[in-house]
């Protein structure tokens, strides 16, 4: 089964990382998916630019309007992803559990499915 590790930063703490500990972790987290891609388990992992170079999109009275920026004022982001497969969610949280960047964030862990197959 997939599941969805959505890895979520608190913005303002985030800030306050010095970039040499940034380069760091991103160096460990490399190591970390080249691990699990090698175990046949991690899909995907994206980081994601920061919150302020989002673009949100909604449609209102067939109206579809585009604003920059994220939705609402936010506490956390969303900082990546990371897709892996897993026999159930106690296989996915510890898995998870061994990704480096919980020093600076918390991991939000969703099984995932497709549509078109149904849950």
């Amino acid at each position: 089964m997939k599941y969805l590790c959505q890895v979520w930063f608190d913005t303002e703490k985030s800030k306050l990382v010095p970039q040499e500990e940034w380069d760091v972790v991103t160096q460990e987290c490399i190591a970390s998916d080249d691990h699990w891609h090698g175990c046949g388990v991690l899909q995907v992992a994206l980081a994601l630019h920061e919150p302020e170079s989002a673009v949100t999109l909604r449609v209102r009275q067939g109206v579809t309007t585009a604003t920059d920026g994220p939705f609402a004022e936010i506490k956390e982001h969303l900082g990546g992803f990371v897709l892996i497969d897993a026999a159930d969610m106690e296989e996915a949280e510890r898995i998870a559990s061994t990704f480096p960047i919980l020093k600076y964030a918390s991991i939000e862990i969703r099984p995932a499915y497709s549509i078109k197959d149904g849950r």
